[in-house]
Formats: structure tokens, C-alpha cells, sequence
């Protein structure tokens, strides 16, 4: 009887465990528009972003990896927005308008335009957005500069990326 009770006792001791380790899934698309779908459903089933591939792959796709957590039922709990553009400036004033909808800085890439992840948590109803600001130069001295200054603005640094210059996201909180 007590070989089966340890028994019964370390079964569910493994599957107690076994339920607390997450879930990932890898996504690879060639279309932007086609990435942005695939995260959103994939959101709709408990799958929060967990990173992206910066740069260019040999095969043009661009690859993020979701993680699904054991630790509760977030089913449709998170919304995504994929932004690319090739123009700083284009990125900048989309990236503050999707700010102002609740969404925030969740990955960036490129892929010879610049693309930027944005999340948007549906549990949080905060009606104040941050505020973001793209930092772009090709030289390295000048970034520095840059990403001091909008630090002393009360700017945090966010992703850091390269195509034909380095650009820098920043993002100011809401007070």
C-alpha cells in the first residue's frame, strides 16, 4: 500500500512540474503581414512574444518565438502590431500611434526595412501611453550623444538595431 501511495505521490509531483514549464512556438513568414496574423492568433491562444530575430536571414523570413505559460489562462489577453517601414521618421510618428492606442515596445528587426513588435496588454486599462523617440545615425560617436541626451529627457533604452545606420528606440513612460 505505501509503494503505491509514494508512487501516486511522485506522479503527480512529475506532472506538477511538468505543467509549470512553458510552451514555445516558432513562427517564420517571408510576409510581413502574414507575421502580424500568425502572432495575433496565436495570441488568441495564450501565446505571449517572446523574442525576435534581428538582422537579415539567409532565407528573408522573419522569425519570432511565443511562449505559452502554465501559470494561467491568458487566452486573448495580449494584441500585437507589426510595423515596417523603411523611413525613420515614417516609424517614429506610427510607433507613437500605436502608443497612443496602448501598445508598447515588444521587438524589433530588420530585414531591409526596419520592423517593430508592439504588444498591447487588454487587461491594462491605462489611459496614459508612453512616449517613444527612434535615435538614427551611422556614426557610433554621434549615437552616444543622442542616447544621453534622450536619457536626461527621461528616454529608457529599448532595442538597438542596424541596417544602413544604427537606430536606437527609446521610450519615455507615462507619469
Amino acid at each position: 500500500m505505501t509503494r503505491y501511495l509514494i508512487a501516486a505521490l511522485l506522479l503527480c509531483t512529475s506532472l506538477a512540474f511538468a505543467q509549470k514549464s512553458p510552451e514555445y512556438q516558432l513562427l517564420a513568414t517571408s510576409r510581413t503581414s502574414t507575421m502580424e496574423k500568425e502572432i495575433n492568433d496565436m495570441a488568441r491562444e495564450g501565446y505571449q512574444l517572446a523574442g525576435t530575430m534581428g538582422g537579415d536571414t539567409h532565407e528573408g523570413e522573419i522569425i519570432v518565438t511565443m511562449r505559452k505559460s502554465s501559470e494561467g489562462d491568458d487566452k486573448d489577453r495580449f494584441q500585437y502590431k507589426l510595423l515596417a517601414t523603411q523611413r525613420t521618421g515614417t516609424m517614429e510618428r506610427e510607433l507613437q500611434e500605436a502608443a497612443d492606442q496602448g501598445y508598447e515596445y515588444a521587438g524589433v528587426m530588420a530585414r531591409g526595412e526596419v520592423m517593430v513588435i508592439l504588444e498591447r496588454d487588454k487587461t491594462l486599462a491605462s489611459k496614459q501611453h508612453s512616449q517613444y523617440r527612434l535615435l538614427a545615425t551611422s556614426r557610433t560617436g554621434t549615437m552616444e550623444k543622442e542616447l544621453n541626451q534622450a536619457a536626461a529627457d527621461g528616454f529608457e533604452f529599448m532595442g538597438l538595431l542596424k541596417r544602413d545606420e544604427v537606430i536606437a528606440i527609446m521610450r519615455r513612460r507615462a507619469q
